[in-house]
């Protein structure tokens, strides 16, 4: 094995942070490190979070498909009525003819 490859370990790192400018220590790679958004400062942990309440993913498949198949159903229908009233007319169109 190689010696010496391993970085430096700090137990007394230290962290500061840009948009409080809270300070703390840590343990790290690094001797002083800059975050821009701890945990005193984050929306989440102080409890000012806004939560959007939004669908899952499979909440909109299925929407979206039912969407799809509905729309199939009604152009299938249309397509199905648009036969039936061409063979009438054809049908029609025979009787007077004769």
């Amino acid at each position: 094995m190689k010696k010496d490859i391993q970085p430096t370990f700090y137990t007394d790192a230290t962290v500061t942070c840009s948009s409080c400018g809270k300070v703390f220590k840590t343990g790290g790679t690094v001797k002083e490190l800059t975050t821009d958004v701890c945990s005193n400062c984050h929306s989440f942990y102080t409890g000012k979070a806004n939560l959007i309440d939004t669908s899952g993913r499979v909440d909109k498949f299925k929407k979206r498909s039912a969407a799809k198949i509905e729309d199939y159903q009604k152009t299938k229908a249309q397509k199905k009525e648009k036969r039936r009233d061409s063979k009438i007319k054809k049908a029609n169109a025979v009787e007077d003819e004769s």
